[in-house]
């Protein structure tokens, strides 16, 4: 055999040893897994292995991806490729982690396919991309039982808690029956409630009902949602039924009964969210205030109860922050312009020790009132002269959940100051501080009745009609007391002093696909009832970041390179209003001398003086722009070319340290063959 056959067959040796390598780690090396990702995305939390652990019979997860249709879709589309990857890895870890009582199914569901039929047969979406073409994203959850539950389409508002939903699905389908969340809100939060026809009669009428807030629909994918009337003297629905949790959202003018029906829904163990506002933007005047000329009261609060609690929301008074205000459109030119109140939280806003809080990223709020603890929410003093209700009452525990930062501080504006002044107005008022402002709190513990001798209830009551009389009947009044608890033993509440930062336009924005989050404003609020409802393994999984995460470095280029870009401009406009002064001062004088023909050699060379300058700083501006890129991209080509010479200088070390191994151990060898 000469040397070329045996070099011939030695490659041949080689690749067929790789590729069994390959094989045998693919199958074999399934374990040796490593997240890498800095929010460990592809690593299921404790509460989803604690559901799937109590798994006591198989479940089959059918995951539809039209992945064909994909590809002749538009960029929007495609964008879900990765997506899809991503919720596709996440299930096969659900798999693993589940020890065979999960059976993970992939299915492209193609034209005039079983596949395709049984997809729409399980109710998922189904976006027509072609004639022929459907486009499917959704997943299916069947029990040998019979129980099946669906993620009917993978809304991009909801990527930043895909394991979530997938969970949540899993344990509905093997546990019991969906929460009741009653919503009291002075504001249409629930929408037009009509019946069918009575929505077909608007519409005839060129009227369309309003739909519910983005945030109800959310919460109905979930808990089953009842609205709760504004004047009742105990928490139910319109059909007397009983609700799990309380969501109150703007109490603007609570009749006394209605805060005694919190109070005593508090104290009974009802677990309850209340969102205040000093200043709610989403209180628009109705079509009868704006004909009239009325504006509306846009502030809520809940003080009487709060103050029971040690909580308390100031009027008039408003949180700021330099440091996280935000841009927004204002006046008639919609030239964009910092607010003070206008502010977006960051990590390091968020209570990192509480479940609540510890992951979330950002949050959205827009004239945030203030929450402040008033009198100490515990104490150390056992007197014995301390009564025990006074003993219970300092049992409350008050969990700080959001706030600003420390130069964060508050301020104090009138309703017409925050509806008519400019914002360089508000920032004026404002002062940094020194400590940081909360905007929410936890409340928890032993809670006293905010009405301890109960209260009065005056009721009209018409008089039997005089036949004889022929007069209108008259009314009479009765009073009614109303009495129960005076203190609760296990009570929970979360107050949140902004209403706005549930509204869309604010935690979620149009797409495609419809409503999309952008924020964790809505994972705040999800938090925070599973956090108080006790599902303590769902709350684990709750808000575990994007899964595309942005290239702060570069961020941080940007932004230096365009405030620079922003002085250059400022120095562009400067030097033409400077220019433009000059050329009305030539001719004010001219007509001051009394000449009717202004020099024209004169204002041409100041026109071409100011073309000069304009020109020169532009160069200038270009300059700045062209470095900024040039940054950009010597970070890409270093993040390139490190990704792609990680693989090989490893190898090249692995083979360098077998290499000087192999060469001591022949060293070792030879020199005990010389020995003997």
């Amino acid at each position: 055999m000469n040397r070329t056959l045996r070099a011939i067959i030695g490659v041949m040796l080689v690749g067929i040893i790789m590729f069994s390598a390959i094989s045998i780690c693919q199958n074999l090396g399934g374990a040796l897994r490593a997240d890498i990702t800095e929010q460990k995305l592809y690593t299921l939390s404790r509460g989803t292995k604690a559901i799937l652990g109590r798994l006591n019979q198989p479940i089959t997860i059918k995951l539809f991806y039209a992945k064909t249709a994909a590809l002749k879709g538009p960029d929007q589309i495609k964008y879900y490729n990765d997506y899809y990857y991503f919720v596709r890895a996440l299930l096969t870890e659900y798999e693993r982690a589940a020890d065979g009582k999960v059976i993970l199914e992939v299915i492209d569901p193609r034209p005039f396919s079983d596949e395709e039929e049984q997809a729409l047969r399980y109710g998922l979406q189904a976006f027509p991309i072609t004639r022929e073409e459907n486009f499917f994203f959704g997943l299916v959850v069947q029990t040998q039982f019979g129980v099946t539950r669906s993620i009917s389409f993978f809304q991009p508002d909801r990527q930043n808690f895909v394991e979530y939903d997938i969970t949540s699905e899993i344990d509905a389908a093997i546990t019991r029956q969906k929460q009741r969340i009653g919503v009291l809100s002075s504001l249409g939060v629930m929408g037009d409630d009509m019946s069918d026809y009575m929505v077909q009669m608007m519409m005839q009428q060129g009227q369309r009902p309003q739909p519910p807030w983005t945030i109800i629909s959310q919460l109905k994918q979930k808990y089953e949602v009842v609205a709760i009337d504004t004047q009742v003297e105990e928490i139910a629905d319109a059909e007397g039924e009983k609700v799990d949790f309380l969501l109150v959202i703007h109490p603007k003018n609570l009749p006394e009964k209605t805060l005694w029906a919190i109070d005593q829904f508090i104290l009974a163990g009802g677990r309850t969210i209340i969102f205040v506002d000093p200043h709610a933007i989403m209180d628009r005047p109705t079509p009868q205030q704006r004909m009239m000329g009325q504006a509306p009261q846009t502030h809520s609060e809940l003080n009487q109860l709060l103050r029971t609690w040690h909580l308390e929301m100031p009027l008039e008074t408003y949180a700021g922050d330099r440091s996280l205000a935000l841009e927004a459109p204002v006046g008639p030119d919609r030239h964009m312009e910092k607010i003070i109140a206008y502010m977006e939280l960051k990590p390091g806003c968020f209570n990192s020790e509480h479940v609540v809080s510890s992951e979330l990223n950002q949050i959205l709020m827009t004239f945030p009132g203030v929450l402040r603890e008033i009198g100490a929410a515990q104490t150390t003093d056992k007197s014995a002269e301390k009564t025990e209700a006074e003993q219970n009452q300092a049992k409350i525990e008050l969990i700080p959940l959001i706030h600003t930062t420390a130069g964060g501080n508050s301020w104090m504006a009138a309703e017409f100051e925050v509806t008519q002044m400019p914002p360089e107005y508000l920032n004026n008022k404002f002062q940094d501080g020194a400590q940081a402002v909360n905007l929410g709190y936890l409340a928890a513990g032993h809670f006293m009745s905010s009405f301890p001798d109960g209260i009065e209830i005056v009721e009209g009551i018409d008089e039997p009609d005089d036949p004889a009389a022929q007069q209108e009947p008259q009314k009479t009044t009765e009073t009614r007391k109303l009495t129960g608890l005076t203190q609760g033993q296990d009570c929970a509440v979360a107050v949140f002093a902004d209403v706005d930062m549930l509204a869309d336009g604010i935690a979620f924005q149009s797409s495609l696909f419809g409503m999309m989050v952008v924020n964790d404003n809505s994972a705040l609020l999800m938090n925070t009832i599973e956090a108080l409802s006790g599902s303590g393994d769902l709350i684990a999984i709750r808000s575990r970041g994007n899964y595309k995460r942005p290239f702060t470095l570069v961020d941080q280029i940007e932004a230096e390179a365009e405030q620079e870009t922003a002085a250059e401009e400022a120095m562009i406009n400067a030097e033409i209003e400077g220019f433009q002064q000059e050329l009305q001062k030539i001719v004010s004088e001219a007509r001051s001398r009394g000449e009717t023909l202004i020099d024209a050699s004169e204002l041409t060379q100041a026109q071409a003086d100011l073309n000069l300058k304009i020109k020169l700083a532009q160069r200038r501006l270009k300059e700045v722009q062209r470095h900024r890129i040039e940054r950009i991209e010597q970070l890409r080509d270093k993040l390139r070319n490190l990704c792609m010479l990680a693989a090989p200088l490893i190898i090249l070390l692995v083979a360098i340290a077998l290499s000087m191994r192999r060469s001591l151990l022949r060293r070792r060898y030879i020199s005990h063959a010389s020995d003997a």
